[in-house]
């Protein structure tokens, strides 16, 4: 059966649903509407990959218990804020950074986590599961604390994670379409004076000329990108050449690609430039810490740098913003010894 294509707004990004599995004139259509949206075709050899949503859910024949839990996966992640205070310590969502519920290509769409993890990763230089690398949203994106391994959160978020993956292979021997936050080629300079402008035009009428974001009745409309209640500087997203591949492909929301190449560089350079909780593994001294952290991370962040416009030394602060500890037990290594 060919099953049919269909395409919803949702917070200025698109859902695509779908009721059978994927054939080829599906996944054209699904390519065709991203392409009109201003992003590359697919190369000849990467993974395409339609998430089913949360209306497919319904209309499976899983366990209705399973079904439950998906979701509650799914309810954590489009509204964490349900677990500030004890698991979250800003006003991020899973979803802000991670658009269309997780399912949008180009904004770093789950799925793939859960069909290429169990993986090694460079950033704590060991094997990580899926749970772990939810774990370290919470830690460093969240400015958080991670619930627990096995528990019923964990468990929840990762059920979801792996129902956005049905139907695609596990270990996929081809890249990956539209995964991550691909960057465009960077310009020659970055200009802070011109990433600032920008941003008051395009971007604070979301996100505040403070980068503080917009929150009505305890909920998060619009996520703090710096301050204490944004990301802290372990968070992946404060690395500028990350910054600049999320802001071009999804900013301003609803606006994907509209943006010019050197717009979202030169934002992303100005927004990676202001002061966020510190980093998960501060030592205590920032050059020491970015010592440690530079190749495996901080090499393409700001952190430890002199910010141009006033000569501070960014991360050179304890401030913790509203997290409790600095580090949670999930920040050390693991050797399977």
């Amino acid at each position: 059966m060919i099953r049919t294509l269909t395409c919803a707004a949702l917070s200025g990004t698109l859902l695509f649903s779908a009721d059978a599995k994927t054939d080829e004139k599906t996944t054209q259509q699904y390519i065709n509407t991203l392409t009109e949206l201003g992003f590359p075709a697919p190369e000849e050899n990467e993974l395409v990959h339609i998430p089913p949503t949360m209306e497919d859910l319904e209309g499976s024949e899983l366990h209705p218990e399973l079904k439950r839990v998906i979701r509650r996966g799914h309810d954590l992640f489009t509204n964490t804020q349900q677990l500030r205070g004890e698991y979250v310590f800003n006003n991020m969502n899973c979803s802000s950074c991670h658009l269309g519920e997780g399912r949008m290509p180009f904004s770093a769409p789950i799925w793939a986590a859960a069909v290429t993890l169990p993986d090694f990763r460079g950033k704590n230089a060991h094997v990580n599961s899926l749970e772990e690398r939810i774990a370290g949203c919470f830690t460093y994106s969240m400015n958080g604390v991670p619930p627990e391994y096995g528990g019923d959160h964990m468990v929840a978020l990762s059920a979801y994670h792996q129902w956005l993956a049905k139907d695609a292979p596990v270990y996929p021997q081809q890249p990956i379409y539209g995964r991550g936050f691909p960057a465009p080629e960077r310009p020659e300079e970055l200009s802070y004076t011109r990433g600032e402008a920008a941003f008051q035009e395009k971007c604070s009428v979301c996100h505040g000329d403070d980068g503080g974001g917009l929150s009505v009745g305890g909920q998060t409309v619009f996520p703090a990108i710096w301050g204490d209640m944004s990301n802290n500087w372990g968070a992946g997203i404060v690395r500028v050449v990350t910054a600049a591949g999320f802001i071009k492909n999804n900013m301003p929301l609803g606006q994907p690609n509209s943006l010019d190449d050197q717009e979202a560089w030169d934002i992303a350079y100005y927004v990676s430039s202001q002061e966020r909780p510190q980093d998960p593994r501060y030592t205590g001294d920032v050059k020491e810490t970015l010592e440690q952290t530079r190749e495996a991370f901080h090499k393409h962040s700001m952190y430890g740098r002199i910010r141009e416009s006033d000569g501070q030394m960014l991360g050179d602060h304890s401030n913790l913003g509203e997290k409790p500890i600095l580090k949670p037990d999930t920040v050390r290594p693991r050797t399977f010894k």
